[in-house]
């Protein structure tokens, strides 16, 4: 199945950031949430703060704090900018400073930064004025980096949350046609990104990085994330209690577990100086 399971939706005219419904569902189970959710690779983050011309990093839809903490751990100044007030208050208790906001309604106050980063959240922001106001608030060759995980779960276990989904939620966008290999549509959504920076004055090329890494899943920790995804963050607790059923026993069917390997892509330009 591919990333449509997290939180890739399929909102009218494919203008995610219109979605609000399914962008701030996400904080309905905000402890599972960040316990379920992967860190993302320390390479990664490594790489964005070399790039950077300082340490003061915006978060843009920082969420419970996942990102947020990685920075902050690698000696960055971080504030955060959240437009689920359940999420940013999770994110507050674990050490993140974070304004309520969506990012195109932020007011930074006069405030600049030396690095914008959006983990799992750029789609929820609009193509056009996203990339214009990191541009306001990027101090000069400043770093936007936008970053995602891609991931296809083994074929039986894709196959058995397609089956079931298209059951309980027939009259979903999600659940026309055959999925599409995670890769293809992060790729497709990372080249609007691309084209959404090139078209704001003051940003150079946007590069893209790649991360290829693993990680396991027993059948309780897949299960533990599911539902922090945009495809079920919003289904009744009946219906979600027969996916969770359905795929947990393909879990079971081939061992009780699963190795998931992740790639992780990213967006990265600079503004000017």
């Amino acid at each position: 199945m591919p990333t449509i399971v997290q939180e890739q939706p399929e909102p009218p005219r494919n203008e995610p950031h219109k979605a609000r419904q399914m962008a701030e569902s996400f904080g309905v189970h905000a402890e599972r949430y960040d316990r379920a959710r992967p860190d993302y690779p320390d390479a990664l983050v490594q790489q964005i703060i070399t790039a950077s011309p300082g340490p003061d990093i915006v978060d843009v839809g920082c969420g419970t704090g996942i990102e947020a903490r990685q920075f902050l751990a690698a000696g960055c100044k971080v504030l955060g900018v959240e437009p689920d007030v359940r999420m940013a208050e999770f994110a507050r208790r674990t050490g993140v400073e974070v304004e309520v906001a969506t990012f195109e309604d932020w007011d930074a106050a006069g405030r600049t930064f030396d690095a914008v980063v959006a983990g799992q959240s750029w789609h929820w922001v609009d193509p056009v004025a996203g990339p214009a106001k990191a541009a306001q608030v990027l101090r000069p060759g400043g770093l936007l980096a936008v970053f995602a995980h891609a991931y296809d779960p083994p074929p039986f276990v894709a196959e058995a949350f397609a089956t079931v989904f298209r059951k309980v939620a027939p009259n979903s966008p999600l659940s026309a046609g055959p999925p599409k290999p995670a890769q293809d549509i992060y790729q497709a959504m990372f080249a609007t990104f691309a084209d959404g920076i090139r078209k704001t004055a003051g940003f150079g090329e946007p590069e893209q990085w790649r991360f290829d890494w693993e990680q396991y899943y027993s059948r309780d920790d897949w299960l533990d994330l599911l539902p922090t995804t945009g495809a079920l963050t919003q289904l009744p607790p009946d219906k979600l209690a027969e996916v969770l059923e359905s795929v947990g026993a393909a879990i079971d069917a081939i061992g009780g577990g699963f190795t998931m390997a992740y790639t992780t892509m990213a967006i990265v330009a600079s503004l000017n100086t």
